[in-house]
């Protein structure tokens, strides 16, 4: 499973490093045993709003993604950036499909444990809309700010 990383507007084959991950389970019972540890992997049904400035101990936090249908993960990624004010890499992982990683990196994911072994199109995927129609984690002004940019400067 190669792991892809945001660069920019590129998506790039990385490198493996080392990491020692601990669950948010395993670290919120007993936060001083981890203190080694340099990843942090959440499940998707985490109720990650109480984390606060906690997390940006951690290099790396891991997102699961365990079906296609199910989002959750894509909130606690826009929560990690927006709210919680994280810097660091988060990582999707699990059930990472080409079609969704526009949608993931919008949120704020800029790093996909990528299943397929296709990964030149996962780069494509990037670039496949030139517009936006809301705003995200990823700063990109939407059609409707743009319009009424255009507009203001006629």
């Amino acid at each position: 499973m190669p792991l892809l990383k945001l660069a920019g507007d590129r998506l790039l084959p990385a490198i493996e490093e080392a990491k020692n991950e601990v669950s948010l389970e395993d670290w919120r019972a007993n936060r001083f045993a981890h203190a080694d540890a340099t990843a942090l992997v959440i499940p998707n049904d985490a109720d990650i709003t109480d984390l606060g400035c906690d997390v940006s101990g951690f290099s790396v936090i891991i997102l699961e993604f365990p079906a296609f249908k199910d989002g959750r993960a894509y909130s606690q990624a826009r929560l990690l950036r927006d709210r919680i004010g994280y810097t660091g890499e988060i990582r999707a992982r699990g059930d990472v499909l080409r079609d969704q990683l526009l949608f993931m990196a919008r949120c704020g994911v800029n790093a996909f444990e990528f299943a397929a072994s296709d990964t030149a199109s996962a780069e494509t995927a990037l670039g496949e809309f030139s517009y936006v129609y809301q705003t995200s984690a990823d700063g990109a002004a939407p059609v409707w700010k743009r319009r009424l940019g255009r507009a203001a400067a006629a």
